[in-house]
């Protein structure tokens, strides 16, 4: 039975483009949740983890400010992730060189042999969640990009 009541524009709940994403980051967080339980680590805190690992990689200094950047994670939720991660002696903070209001970031011998494990499990559950695509990931994450852009 169909009711004449017109609230949604959209004739089934599959034809909404938000609900349908809400649906998938829910099913791929659930997962991703269980990836990383062997390593004692919420999805947050991975992703800064990660994010100090990338940068120091690619030789950039890092602070809170520049994680919070780089992953998109507010710079209150960052910071109180990486207390968390600095109590569980994962990462150490340092007064920056030349900004005396500023801290840098690094990993811990201990949070850089976590991360590089933690990094292959989470990359080979991404190829696995997102193989199903085949030859459409690419389209895929530029159409991400694309969403991503619009609030920059």
């Amino acid at each position: 039975m169909t009711s004449n009541d017109n609230t949604f524009t959209v004739e089934k709940a599959e034809d909404s483009s938000g609900f349908l994403l809400w649906q998938v980051t829910n099913l791929w967080q659930r997962e991703i949740k269980k990836a990383l339980k062997p390593y004692g680590l919420t999805h947050s805190q991975f992703v800064l983890m990660a994010s100090i690992h990338w940068l120091t990689l690619h030789k950039q200094q890092v602070t809170q400010i520049v994680l919070s950047s780089h992953t998109k994670i507010d710079p209150m939720t960052t910071s109180t992730v990486l207390r968390t991660l600095q109590t569980k002696a994962f990462l150490q903070r340092q007064e920056h060189s030349t900004d005396t209001r500023a801290k840098t970031v690094e990993l811990t011998i201990n949070g850089t042999n976590i991360i590089k494990e933690a990094i292959k499990t989470v990359e080979t559950f991404d190829k696995t969640f997102f193989s199903t695509l085949g030859a459409k990931t690419t389209s895929f994450n530029e159409q991400l990009l694309i969403l991503l852009q619009q609030k920059k």
